[in-house]
């Protein structure tokens, strides 16, 4: 699995008073496509021996929907890890295909029996790596 894709719905409850979903919110779902994807991916015995923590979002706000409207998330991981730092890109279009939001998140990875951040090794990144990077739009 290299790209995951999943869909949003925004709720009355995930719009601002702009009329269109809150920043805060986009930062959820930012992150609740990680999460899927992650365990969509990645086997069940590397699963029950690390967790992620964030330690870092950038996000562009390009476009935005409102309430009853869809956001697709898209997910990848272009680059090989850099010690026990794994970065994920993220974007979302709407129904028409037209960019919404797009983020390069920054994730850590913690040893569940320690703690302890734990260098990201190939047999983590192998069900997530593309081939080549990915330009951004």
């Amino acid at each position: 699995m290299k790209r995951f894709a999943m869909r949003f719905r925004a709720t009355v409850d995930d719009v601002d008073e702009l009329g269109h979903v809150n920043n805060a919110v986009w930062v959820r779902w930012i992150q609740d496509v990680a999460v899927a994807h992650w365990n969509a991916a990645a086997p069940p015995d590397v699963r029950d021996a690390v967790f992620w923590v964030v330690t870092r979002h950038e996000i562009d706000y390009r476009a935005n929907i409102g309430a009853g409207e869809a956001a697709e998330a898209e997910t990848w991981v272009a680059d090989a890890p850099r010690g026990a730092r794994f970065d994920r890109h993220v974007r979302f279009t709407n129904q028409d295909g037209r960019m919404l939001v797009e983020a390069l998140t920054s994730w850590a990875l913690i040893d569940r029996a320690t703690g302890k951040l734990r260098r990201v090794r190939e047999d983590v990144t192998a069900p997530f790596a593309e081939a080549e990077p990915i330009p951004s739009s």
